[in-house]
């Protein structure tokens, strides 16, 4: 059980896994099955991140995802958190700005911190 010492170091996925903005919805879904993974992030002038979430949301609107480009559906300049953040201040990060997923940054990604991640912890 985590205590409010925990860092997001301790916690983080450091299976980063990244996909292009020009690829398909459809190619990016693949991904995260194959590295069972729910966000991607995405490399473009800012660091965008788009996850199984835009993946469902790209079928619910009736968009094609073998046609959609992920940068159709991403979300661009995503929020970032250093590793040596408390855990329970990534998790409040996260709740107020509605998101599941924070990639982690120190000088470069060094990993990912989910929703799913600080959950498990606290349990």
């Amino acid at each position: 059980m985590s205590n409010s010492s925990t860092l997001v170091r301790d916690v983080m996925s450091t299976a980063l896994v990244t996909v292009s903005p020009d690829a398909s919805v459809a190619e990016a879904a693949r991904l995260m099955r194959e590295r069972d993974v729910n966000a991607l992030l995405v490399p473009t002038t800012e660091v965008g991140i788009v996850t199984s979430t835009d993946v469902i949301d790209t079928v619910a609107e009736d968009l094609d995802p073998g046609e959609t480009p992920v940068s159709a559906v991403m979300t661009e300049a995503v929020e970032t958190v250093p590793p040596g953040v408390r855990l329970t201040e990534a998790a409040a990060m996260m709740e107020t700005l509605g998101i599941s997923h924070l990639p982690v940054v120190d000088d470069d990604f060094v990993g990912m911190i989910s929703a799913t991640d600080i959950t498990a912890e606290v349990s």
